[in-house]
């Protein structure tokens, strides 16, 4: 058999192929267990040692073109339909083209105001640029407070500033708006921060403003802790740590256990089993008498 000869045959024979029939014919004629050219390669242990080598190149190289040949072709006939010579209905509407999807801080955001929305908070929003006032006054921040630096705060003209926290919409809201309140703030907040795996110069808050007659600590720990569960689906444990914050009283700070070994202590919560996730309080009485 003339390896020249099965090669055009077999390439006019792939051409020809009118479906996925004909390529397996094709196939199972050339490359197949008793196809022409395996019958070649099965042979060259009777040929002798000089005439092996090149008719074994020969051969083989011809199996891969037809392999590929066959495969290309296949591959055409697949996104025609499962044969060729089905007909094309082109009044069907194409496929929707999928044109991205949503960045995790969205898909963060949402779930966050999903689980809020679910314990009855509204969703509030405010602007990035802000007032000293707002941002820090109205917020019982004396002038003399280490937050109000210029290490700390991006200042702009006119006495303006990017908010360095969600909390200046506490205050515009309670000016319009009577107890009892159950709100959430998410929103962009900026500090001049040194940027590392922790930190930068832009991020998100949620902020959290609940106000009524009979709500305390209690109220706001369980309201945490439910929302801990949902966000992270995992049985979590809560740990409230005293600490000062101007804008409550009393203030501090919650840890929630470490997601990664369970409280065990590893590198990612610094061997302590706990990680700080809440800074919170009792809404300071100046805060109150700011806002009106």
């Amino acid at each position: 058999m003339d390896i020249k000869k099965i090669k055009i045959e077999a390439q006019k024979e792939v051409k020809k192929a009118e479906g996925l029939k004909d390529l397996d014919q094709v196939y199972k004629k050339y490359l197949g267990k008793k196809g022409e050219l395996t019958q070649i390669l099965k042979s060259l242990k009777k040929v002798p040692k000089n005439e092996r080598k090149k008719r074994g190149k020969l051969a083989n190289q011809l199996k891969k073109e037809l392999n590929f040949l066959i495969e290309g072709k296949k591959k055409k006939f697949q996104v025609l339909g499962s044969d060729f010579q089905e007909k094309l209905d082109i009044t069907i509407p194409g496929k929707k083209l999928r044109v991205g999807h949503l960045h995790p801080l969205t898909l963060t955001k949402r779930k966050i105001e999903e689980i809020f929305q679910g314990m009855g908070f509204s969703i509030v929003e405010g602007p990035e640029i802000e007032t000293e006032w707002y941002n820090f006054d109205a917020l019982n921040i004396p002038v003399d407070h280490p937050a109000r630096d210029l290490w700390d705060t991006f200042y702009l003209k006119n006495g303006l500033l990017l908010r360095t926290h969600t909390s200046p919409v506490q205050i515009r809201y309670m000016e319009k708006n009577n107890p009892p309140l159950r709100i959430i703030i998410p929103g962009r907040v900026f500090r001049h921060e040194a940027t590392d795996a922790s930190h930068d110069f832009e991020f998100w808050h949620i902020e959290g403003l609940m106000v009524g007659k009979n709500i305390s600590v209690a109220n706001f720990k369980a309201v945490i802790k439910k929302f801990s569960q949902e966000f992270f689906r995992k049985d979590i444990k809560l740990r409230l740590r005293p600490s000062y914050f101007p804008f409550v009283e009393p203030g501090f700070e919650i840890d929630i256990s470490c997601l990664t070994c369970g409280g065990k202590g590893c590198p990612v919560c610094s061997q302590t089993g706990w990680i700080e996730m809440i800074g919170a309080g009792m809404v300071h009485p100046n805060v109150f008498k700011n806002s009106g």
